[in-house]
């Protein structure tokens, strides 16, 4: 019988959305889902709700939850991973807190900026003993990536860790039709390309019947602007650079030093920045599952319907050898040719029988280009801080940080660093 092996399966809502999907199609049934997680509470709840799920969707898939990792990967087909190391309490609040005191705020922390570097160092430990699991129980398995910061992660899974790797993001399938909705445009038969870095890809081209839709999209936006609204980041990004970004306004405003400044406080009114979102995100899935839980669970009759999540869609294409296309994120093998070679692109991706078969780009336009290389400078020196547990690494990636830099002097980011290594305390290695 052929696996499919979710680790963080505790993520009981995504793991419902992605093995959901599983379940729903015919070239995946049959499967054993494998269900790991450290949280032996939560991991029962997912177990629970995906054997009702089965039931009413007829499933011939077998749900199992391990309690022993590498049992649970032991001959994998696919391994889906969407850890989260540390969770809110402690490790978010740490990410958020001791910023402020340094008087640098932040909107989401997960990707690049402090808290993404912060995240980074202590979940690439733990994705490397993955990936050293992997290697002895399922060496040909395909390790599709969920957790962020994803160019990172997916980076050193593909490098260090030495397994097949996709990271997957759901930011470039939302990309047109949302900008479409926001702009009171009708997205269908519309053509797109996308290509960057992950939660900085761009709009490359987008048409509909030959026509390049940008101009109207701008003279839209332009109007935009001028009342308040949810996507103001992206869309003065794409008014001064020229293209539309993939990820939201609440990420890109800490991605660049242009938005969050303690010089400029009206900023934030402007631009309808919402500081510290994702604390309140946190919380409030916290308090929505505890009220939904006991119903969800309690329900024996679970309908689903396919989500737009790529790891179904592409575990078929393997299956089937029937083409998908997705945006997936990989190692940059000549693909975007003003990117650094050591970065991890996100790029069109054809899926068949064969695997994931990253799509050639070219050049980006140099502005988008230059955008790109700030925050895979930060990637590469968290990386580098990650492999080589030098502590001065995690300085040189904080202090390339186009925010943190844009705030901070060179001895604050060294004291601030000092102070983060300090509050993780263990979830963190011992940095020389």
């Amino acid at each position: 019988m052929s696996k499919i092996t979710f680790l963080g399966a505790g993520s009981t809502v995504f793991a419902k959305n992605v093995l959901g999907d599983v379940m729903s199609t015919e070239a995946l049934q049959g499967f054993e889902l494998a269900l790991f997680d450290i949280d032996a509470g939560r991991l029962r709840d997912s177990e629970q709700l995906l054997l009702n799920m089965k039931a009413s969707l007829g499933s011939s898939c077998v749900v199992k939850a391990y309690s022993d990792r590498k049992e649970a990967l032991r001959g994998a087909k696919y391994v889906v991973n969407a850890i989260q190391v540390g969770g809110y309490d402690p490790c978010t609040i740490t990410d958020f807190e001791i910023p402020k005191k340094y008087g640098l705020r932040q909107t989401i922390a997960d990707t690049v900026g402090i808290g993404g570097i912060f995240r980074n160092l202590r979940t690439i430990p733990v994705v490397l003993d993955f990936a050293k699991d992997m290697r002895e129980v399922c060496p040909d398995a395909l390790f599709m990536n969920y957790t962020n910061p994803m160019a990172v992660l997916t980076n050193v899974l593909s490098t260090a860790g030495g397994v097949r790797t996709v990271g997957l993001c759901h930011s470039v399938q939302a990309c047109v039709s949302d900008l479409f909705k926001t702009l009171g445009m009708d997205a269908t038969g519309v053509e797109s390309k996308i290509a960057g870095i992950n939660h900085m890809a761009w709009l490359l081209e987008v048409k509909k019947d030959g026509v390049d839709l940008y101009p109207e999209i701008k003279r839209r936006a332009a109007e935009k602007q001028k009342e308040k609204h949810h996507d103001m980041v992206r869309f003065e990004m794409m008014l001064k650079f020229g293209y539309y970004i993939t990820e939201s306004s609440e990420h890109n405003a800490e991605y660049h030093p242009y938005f969050i400044k303690r010089n400029y406080p009206e900023l934030i009114e402007r631009f309808n920045i919402p500081l510290d979102e994702y604390p309140r995100r946190c919380v409030e899935q916290i308090k929505g599952w505890n009220n939904m839980r006991e119903s969800l669970l309690a329900n024996s009759n679970i309908e689903h319907k396919r989500s737009h999540e790529y790891a179904s869609h592409i575990m078929e294409a393997i299956e089937t050898g029937k083409p998908f296309k997705i945006g997936g994120n990989v190692m940059n093998t000549g693909l975007i040719t003003n990117l650094p070679k050591e970065a991890c692109v996100e790029v069109p991706c054809l899926v068949d029988r064969s695997g994931i078969n990253p799509t050639y780009v070219g050049d980006l336009p140099p502005q988008l280009a230059a955008l790109n290389r700030t925050n895979i400078n930060t990637q590469l020196l968290t990386i580098e801080a990650a492999l080589t547990q030098k502590k001065e690494h995690i300085y040189h990636a904080a202090m390339l940080d186009p925010h943190t830099s844009a705030e901070l002097s060179m001895d604050d980011i060294v004291a601030l660093c000092d102070d983060l290594i300090e509050a993780h305390g263990d979830w963190l290695p011992a940095y020389k």
